[in-house]
């Protein structure tokens, strides 16, 4: 039996997926924030995080495995170049450290405040990359559609 190809799919597919991988982790890191579990919610804020600047970087096409190589993309292509707000580049960096304590610092206490503030500015980034992502893809079916 012929085995199905995975890679069929659009670009638009793959923001949209990606945006949902992203809400998803978001929601995750709430019900994980009311069951008192900051560290794992501290984690799964970031992951939402990560997952929406890769929904921005394939809308470009591009694609990193490496934490570290998305997230400098992002602040080089859309934080830099103001398509983003500036502050969200230090957002991110926070997130990130704070991610990285939660997962592999021992003895790192994850308070509910920080925790909290964590889940926002994922919030904000989810939703800024979801309005970001759907404008650049009706753009584009705008274009095709102009022709």
């Amino acid at each position: 039996m012929e085995q199905p190809n995975q890679n069929i799919g659009t670009r638009k597919d793959l923001v949209l997926h990606r945006i949902k991988n992203a809400e998803s982790d978001l929601n995750a890191a709430g019900i994980l924030f009311d069951a008192g579990e900051y560290k794992a919610a501290n984690n799964r804020a970031y992951y939402a995080v990560f997952h929406a600047i890769n929904a921005v970087h394939a809308l470009d096409g591009n694609g990193y495995k490496r934490h570290k190589d998305a997230i400098g993309n992002f602040n080089k292509h859309y934080v830099k170049t103001e398509i983003f707000p500036r502050e969200m580049g230090r957002k991110v960096s926070e997130i990130e450290e704070i991610r990285h304590a939660s997962d592999y610092d021992d003895f790192y206490l994850a308070s509910r405040e920080e925790t909290e503030r964590q889940i926002a500015v994922a919030s904000e980034l989810v939703q800024l990359v979801e309005t970001y992502c759907m404008s650049q893809i009706e753009e584009s079916v705008n274009e095709t559609t102009d022709l």
